[in-house]
């Protein structure tokens, strides 16, 4: 069996996260994505790919989800020097306005310290919250793409296809 070029690796308590996940690799093309549920699948194995996409969603005042807390210490053995990174997150714009994708935030900070080149950035014109630890320093983009399945699920689709061809020109793979 021959390995795609792409691991796309998540976590998902509600099945929300693990569909998102789905819906990219069909956009992108089943033959481009190997897709792991991190429950299942050691991450570890992302080190051998070379183009990643991480989906986390983000539990109630800007939590882990329980199979990212599980397994977040062995994200610091992850080597990703020279390797392109894409996030996706999941949350609740209108129930946690403070918090809104906080745990994409803390796994984007945690894969640039393991040397990732993080690909995939987000307009946040259009979303209602408060308050993100997952913007960049300017506070203009999500630091990947951000959905809400709970409030502007009927954007969802719309979202994932333009991000799907914005990394794969990132990823200079188009």
């Amino acid at each position: 069996m021959t390995q795609a070029p792409i691991g796309l690796f998540y976590g998902s308590s509600t099945c929300y996260t693990e569909m998102a996940g789905e819906k990219i690799r069909n956009q992108l093309g089943a033959e481009r994505v190997d897709i792991f549920n991190i429950a299942d699948t050691p991450v570890i194995q992302a080190q051998f790919y070379d183009y990643l996409i991480f989906g986390i969603p983000t539990w109630d005042y800007g939590e882990l989800q329980e199979n990212w807390e599980e397994i977040w210490p062995e994200l610091d053995e992850l080597e990703l020097g020279g390797k392109k990174v894409a996030l996706y997150g999941l949350g609740d714009q209108i129930g946690y306005p403070e918090w809104f994708l906080d745990a994409l935030g803390y796994l984007h900070d945690k894969l640039v310290e393991r040397g990732a080149h993080m690909c995939g950035y987000w307009p946040n014109a259009g979303y209602q919250f408060e308050n993100s630890q997952a913007l960049t320093a300017d506070g203009d983009q999500f630091v990947g793409l951000a959905l809400d399945e709970e409030n502007e699920f009927d954007k969802s689709a719309e979202r994932i296809a333009r991000w799907c061809d914005q990394i794969l020109a990132e990823f200079g793979l188009v």
